[in-house]
């Protein structure tokens, strides 16, 4: 069962605007990662096939951080500040986890094995099981 808008607003916590800039991205990234691996492109690096993630992540963390000052501004001065928490919470395990992931691509090093990669995506799903368990 696929879930509402409503629903992934209110548990991952980011704007629909910032949920439709993360899908795009992941639809040029997906593009990207096609041409990559065909070898259609021969310059396009590894580093240039994630451009668009890390692009999205620099938009969604400015985009939050106006959110968050116009709450503030607004007298929601919890909310602001746990709005931002979170988001920036979410936002750095995922830059971390596609910084790791692109290196280890680049670069075919042996120091970066696959769990020290994913632990971030593990900490994130922690946190977004506590989440949706406070939401509802």
């Amino acid at each position: 069962m696929l879930f509402s808008l409503r629903e992934l607003v209110q548990w991952l916590g980011f704007a629909t605007f910032e949920i439709f800039v993360h899908l795009l991205a992941l639809l040029v990234f997906s593009v990207l990662l096609a041409l990559r691996v065909d070898g259609l492109v021969p310059g396009l690096s590894w580093w240039n096939v994630f451009v668009p993630f890390f692009a999205a992540d620099g938009l969604s963390t400015y985009f939050t951080t106006i959110v968050s000052v116009r709450l503030f501004q607004d007298g929601e001065k919890r909310l602001a500040v746990l709005r931002l928490f979170w988001v920036l919470t979410v936002l750095s395990l995922k830059f971390v986890f596609e910084m790791l992931l692109c290196q280890k691509l680049a670069e075919q090093t042996r120091e970066l094995w696959f769990g020290l990669i994913t632990s971030p995506l593990f900490i994130l799903l922690q946190l977004l099981m506590i989440r949706a368990c406070r939401v509802n």
